[in-house]
């Protein structure tokens, strides 16, 4: 968009080397999640301190990630890239050799502050190379391979079984492994683009305005129910699959480890083939809004569905691979339809610093209620309120979709 599109082959190289490295960011961002029972049971970790884990990821961006986005206008997408990398490999290095829990805190907290910009960064390097009736397709392509990368975390402790055998650790010195795949993956984009960058639009000192805040007001109606359906929407999908499913998989239904994350990764299974496909039927359809409406409504029904010993678990789980594969396909393309080209990196990075409050907040408030009620093997039902939020919030989400839909914002019908 801030650019004329490149060759179809140059675009799919860039494509590549954009996936690869987030296929490594996806992978340890999820590298917490199986190894959460192992926490708790090897270091003495509360539910509360395991979705800080997590939670301290989403804090810092709900001021930087909106920095993060002017960076990314202001620089490029492909330096942001490497420096975020950087940083993100950092994090995850020293969440892997910390020897007590603040040190685990701290290298989560690097790992957020880098990986927030790194993804608006990797959507931006994207936008860049497609445009027109592809874009929505590359962008589901582009998610769909880093969720790759989430069903190889959820799947690890099948696959590196000896690993999670010795303990915890092991299984997060192979995420920081994962990390160096990734910074790889961006220096090979960087190289490309920096070859194929036909002028120095994006450098300091080139034609990218300045940020002022006035600029939000060009932001429409339709932009800003599509960030707080974005803000519920993954508050829950983050919160629950990334943090908690496994434990609750676990306690709440019997699944041993293997199991549980087996399970679990279905979710990203299914986005893998599913995103790339309904990214290409938002770009034919030309109508996005009724596919966001009924993506986010197969969410809250997936959660209570879960609840439920009665009903088999792979139907929630294969309701919220759906939702997972057909709201951010869209979500994306769809604001950067809603927004002036020169305010993408802003724009997605605003829509960020929503989706982490939520993710943040929800992180908290499921530990914190799952401690009250005291969830675990002995009390299942302690899930309950947890669960409940969930459900909540996911209904909340539906609400705004529909509101969207039959908004103002045309560009959204």
């Amino acid at each position: 968009m801030t650019e004329n599109p490149r060759g179809r082959t140059v675009a799919w190289l860039i494509f590549a080397f954009l996936a690869i490295a987030y296929y490594g960011n996806y992978y340890v961002y999820d590298s917490i999640g199986p190894v959460a029972e192992l926490l708790e049971r090897q270091r003495g970790f509360s539910d509360s301190q395991i979705g800080m884990l997590n939670a301290i990821y989403n804090l810092p961006n709900i001021v930087l990630i909106l920095l993060g986005g002017i960076l990314v206008d202001r620089f490029g997408a492909a330096r942001m890239l490497v420096w975020t990398a950087a940083i993100c490999l950092a994090g995850a290095l020293l969440t892997a050799w910390s020897p007590d829990f603040g040190g685990m805190v701290v290298g989560r907290l690097l790992f957020g502050i880098g990986g927030e910009t790194f993804g608006i960064a990797v959507m931006a390097g994207v936008v860049k190379y497609f445009t027109g009736r592809n874009l929505a397709f590359a962008l589901g392509s582009v998610l769909a391979v880093a969720r790759l990368g989430s069903y190889s975390a959820d799947m690890s402790p099948t696959w590196f079984a000896n690993a999670y055998a010795e303990g915890w650790q092991p299984p997060l010195v192979i995420a920081a492994v994962l990390t160096v795949v990734s910074v790889a993956g961006t220096i090979g984009y960087w190289l490309l683009d920096r070859r194929n960058r036909g002028s120095a639009k994006a450098e300091p000192g080139g034609s990218a305005q300045r940020f002022a805040f006035r600029d939000l007001l060009s932001f429409g109606p339709a932009y800003w129910y599509l960030l707080v359906l974005c803000v519920l929407w993954y508050a829950v999908i983050f919160a629950f699959r990334s943090t908690f499913s496994i434990k609750f998989f676990q306690h709440a239904h019997g699944l041993d480890l293997a199991a549980a994350g087996a399970i679990n990764g279905i979710v990203y299974l299914a986005a893998l083939f599913a995103t790339p496909f309904f990214g290409w039927l938002a770009d034919r359809s030309g109508r996005p809004a009724p596919l966001l409406a009924f993506g986010t409504l197969l969410l809250p029904i997936a959660v209570l569905t879960m609840m439920s010993p009665a009903l088999p678990l792979w139907i929630g789980t294969v309701l919220i691979g759906i939702s997972y594969s057909l709201v951010p396909a869209v979500l994306w393309p769809l604001a950067s339809r809603l927004v002036p080209a020169p305010r993408l990196g802003t724009a997605f990075a605003v829509l960020s610093v929503g989706l982490n409050v939520g993710i943040a907040a929800a992180n908290l408030a499921a530990g914190g209620l799952n401690d009250a009620f005291a969830a675990g093997p002995g009390n299942p039902a302690g899930y309950g309120p947890m669960m409940l939020l969930f459900a909540a919030c996911g209904a909340a989400g539906f609400a705004f979709a529909l509101r969207l839909w039959n908004g103002t914002g045309t560009s959204a019908r």
